[in-house]
């Protein structure tokens, strides 16, 4: 599924696509997605301009000018592709929607995907968004915060760190990687990361995420770019997916075994046995 830096750089594509444009058509495919969609949505939709756009956790809003929004989910395959008359319709397009000067689509082979509407000033009660955490990239996200969030939970850190009700965003790949650069064992116990240290994780994530929004997140599987491009974050991984391989920060080979792996509530966890205390 992608996290929150795919979603950023999805929203950011979009926006410089769409951002300003009136929408003229909007085609719906007969085959349902995770969701039904909202009741004469393309009627809906047909004659608004786009007035912006907005990421909440893993969700994209575009807001329209008649105080709607419409709500995006990429779910598992999902992605946002740029339409042109040089190329082809591609499969499993289930939305359509042609602008004034672009025409964009939403393809998603596994139909995980959700396109819903929401009023703009309600945006935050959507039942899809009502329980989503803290962002992460927000200033309200620090170490004190955090000290004090996990001091309540029970658990191994990363599972924590995973929940959405906590943490809006963050996704298996990012918390791995923020871990590592915390030097944060993944199987510590959530309530005994201090201060201090919640100070050292939250910085990490932070970075972690900014650099990832940076390369344009992380092409595993079906993640691209609106304009097909893909990302390119995960040549930068220090740990995810490296079981195996040599430590990248520690100081010479044999010092530690190397990148270990555990699995932790069905999914892979990454990490340095030695640095990661």
């Amino acid at each position: 599924m992608p996290e929150l830096p795919e979603v950023e750089t999805v929203m950011r594509g979009m926006a410089a696509l769409l951002l300003g444009e009136r929408i003229r058509h909007v085609r719906l495919s007969h085959a349902p997605l995770r969701r039904p969609y909202p009741e004469g949505l393309a009627e809906r939709l047909r004659g608004r301009r786009i007035s912006g756009f907005a990421r909440r956790g893993k969700y994209i809003l575009m807001r329209l000018d008649d105080g709607m929004s419409v709500l995006w989910h990429l779910g598992m395959s999902g992605r946002i592709v740029h339409l042109t008359a040089s190329t082809p319709e591609p499969p499993h397009l289930h939305l359509r929607l042609e602008a004034e000067r672009v025409t964009v689509g939403l393809v998603d082979p596994r139909r995980f995907g959700l396109v819903d509407l929401v009023p703009t000033r309600a945006e935050e009660a959507h039942p899809l968004l009502a329980s989503l955490g803290i962002e992460p990239l927000s200033r309200a996200f620090t170490g004190r915060w955090l000290a004090a969030a996990l001091a309540r939970r029970s658990g191994p850190l990363k599972t924590v760190l995973l929940d959405q009700r906590l943490i809006a965003g963050l996704g298996n790949i990012y918390v791995s990687e923020s871990l590592y650069r915390a030097r944060l064992h993944p199987a510590r116990p959530a309530s005994l990361i201090g201060e201090a240290e919640a100070g050292r994780l939250v910085p990490a994530i932070k970075a972690t995420l900014r650099e990832a929004i940076a390369a344009g997140g992380s092409s595993l599987r079906d993640f691209a770019h609106p304009d097909g491009e893909l990302g390119y974050f995960q040549h930068r991984f220090r740990v995810y997916g490296k079981a195996g391989e040599p430590c990248p920060d520690c100081p010479a080979p044999g010092t530690c075994g190397g990148i270990a792996r555990l699995v932790q509530a069905g999914r892979s966890t990454f990490f340095c046995p030695r640095l990661q205390q």
